[in-house]
């Protein structure tokens, strides 16, 4: 075993100690429903603001996104990590997070599928959400696993990445069944601190290493780069340098818009501010959670920008997905400090995918034996059975999308893009809408939440047959925010032609931005 190895081995056992000794903690404070899946309502500024940065940054950005982006596309594409902050955090913060909170108060809604019931009167509008999100949410979580999988095979070598991926189901069951939103709230701003501290060293490390030079000489030697022979990707310096991506532009623009706005109508982001306790926590909430957002994603982003030198320009034999564990091995692989700093990372990428499948797994969970079973049997189910079906399902869920992972499917970007894509794009137009007009109507939300479906699918299958599924892989993004486009559209357009049937229960709801 070297000491990479021994290292990296016994800070997780610390931090899995750590976790699981959370999840305990929180048990008592999540016996009730409400308790297990949003805190009671009563989550503060920091927690809060951890667990959406958290929930927003997993391992597939590091490994996937900002080692992909980073090598093609070069310093541009850190313009994604500042509209992640900007677009995905700020304004999302500012435009929904209170009225998010009150009106779900007022509504008594644990879940999105929840919020569509009793906002829009429609028990079948609920359990369409309920299967779209615990289906489509099944390879999003896959794609965490792969990501995180891949990163610790390659310190690793000699033990199989399904063998990782195991260990962080486990790891991630054990603390999510005890403490349900509490033991994720809390585990987040644990997770969050780890993930800054990372993300500064590993920026340091990378800058200081000698094929980069310090952040002048970054700039300096991308811009002399030239591709090696052979290269399957190759570029020039005054792509890898050009602030706006160069021949890359269009395809830029489309991922700033999928991983930024896509965050409006996924229904693990939107949950967060269900539990956040008042409006002074949220208005602390925006600023912490929006500094975090600029810190991780930019410094992912930057990172990637690096490969390239670091690696001398030679893809490794996994391909963009092996790039970050790459550069990780390169610039921390030698040295007792170095190593060390490779143990910090490998839990701060951990901790990333932790955050994210939690939070993922809860949705999933939330959906079956809250909105989608009770719907279903038209009958009452008790609390205390909720519960226990709650917890059953997220062990289900880990399972599921645990052997989902273990199927070869290599473009894990791919995975994440599609899934942004379908459940952000059937939810965001009447999710949104719900929030700010009394005029949108039953007919204009399931319009709404069927475009989105209609908008990748078709897409997908049309591009498949007339090419193949990598391509339609790679149109990705731009599916997802045609889709997103076509559901925020759709849901007024459709609403100014149909008419609400009980207008007062509608203007009802609405008093809830009056009351505090």
């Amino acid at each position: 075993m070297t000491n990479a190895q021994l290292y990296t081995i016994i800070a997780l056992c610390i931090y899995a100690i750590a976790m699981a000794l959370i999840g305990c903690i929180s048990y008592g404070k999540s016996k009730t429903l409400d308790g297990f899946l949003i805190g009671g309502r009563n989550i503060g500024a920091w927690v809060t603001a951890f667990a959406y940065g958290t929930t927003y940054f997993s391992a597939v950005v590091f490994v996937g996104y900002a080692g992909q982006h980073g090598w093609n596309i070069g310093l541009g594409s850190i313009w994604i990590g500042i509209g992640n902050a900007v677009l995905g955090c700020l304004l999302s913060w500012i435009l929904f997070a209170n009225r998010t909170r009150k009106m779900t108060k007022k509504l008594n809604a644990r879940t999105m599928p929840d919020y569509f019931e009793k906002r829009y009167d429609s028990k079948g509008m609920k359990i369409l959400a309920a299967i779209i999100i615990f289906v489509f949410l099944v390879p999003y979580s896959a794609a965490v696993y792969k990501g995180l999988g891949s990163l610790f095979s390659a310190v690793f070598p000699g033990v199989e990445t399904w063998v990782w991926m195991l260990i962080i189901a486990c790891l991630t069951a054990v603390y999510l069944v005890a403490g349900g939103y509490i033991a994720t709230a809390y585990t987040d701003l644990i997770q969050g601190i780890v993930m800054i501290v990372g993300v500064v060293c590993l920026i340091c490390a990378v800058l200081g290493h000698k094929s980069v030079g310090g952040l002048n000489g970054l700039i300096e030697n991308l811009r002399n780069f030239k591709s090696v022979a052979g290269d399957p990707n190759p570029t020039t310096g005054a792509q890898l340098t050009n602030i706006f991506g160069g021949s890359s532009f269009k395809f830029l623009c489309f991922n700033i818009m999928l991983t930024s706005f896509g965050t409006w109508g996924l229904p693990q982001m939107i949950g967060k501010f269900y539990a956040v306790k008042d409006t002074a926590a949220i208005k602390r909430g925006t600023i912490i959670s929006t500094i975090f957002c600029v810190i991780i994603g930019c410094g992912a982003y930057l990172i990637g920008s690096t490969s390239r030198l670091i690696l001398g320009g030679v893809l490794p034999k996994g391909g963009v997905d092996s790039v970050i564990p790459a550069v990780l091995m390169e610039v921390l692989g030698n040295g007792t400090l170095g190593i060390i700093l490779l143990a910090v990372i490998m839990i701060l990428l951990l901790s990333a995918s932790m955050s994210t499948l939690e939070a993922v797994v809860l949705t999933s969970a939330s959906a079956v034996a809250v909105d989608l079973i009770p719907a279903v049997r038209k009958k009452e189910t008790k609390p205390e059975n909720q519960m226990m079906l709650t917890r059953i399902l997220c062990l289900v869920f880990v399972a599921c999308s645990f052997i989902f992972a273990t199927q070869n499917i290599p473009i894990i970007v791919s995975l994440m893009s599609f899934s942004w894509g379908i459940v952000s794009g059937c939810f965001i137009g009447p999710y949104i809408w719900g929030l700010f007009s009394k005029k949108i109507t039953k007919i204009g939300a399931y319009s709404g939440i069927i475009s989105g479906l209609l908008v990748v699918g078709i897409s997908t299958l049309i591009i498949t047959l007339n090419a193949d599924f990598s391509t339609a892989a790679k149109m990705s993004p731009e599916m997802g925010v045609a889709a997103m486009a076509v559901s925020f559209v759709i849901v007024p357009l459709v609403s100014a032609f149909t008419k609400n049937k009980d207008t007062k229960r509608v203007d009802e709801i609405f008093t809830c931005y009056n009351e505090e």
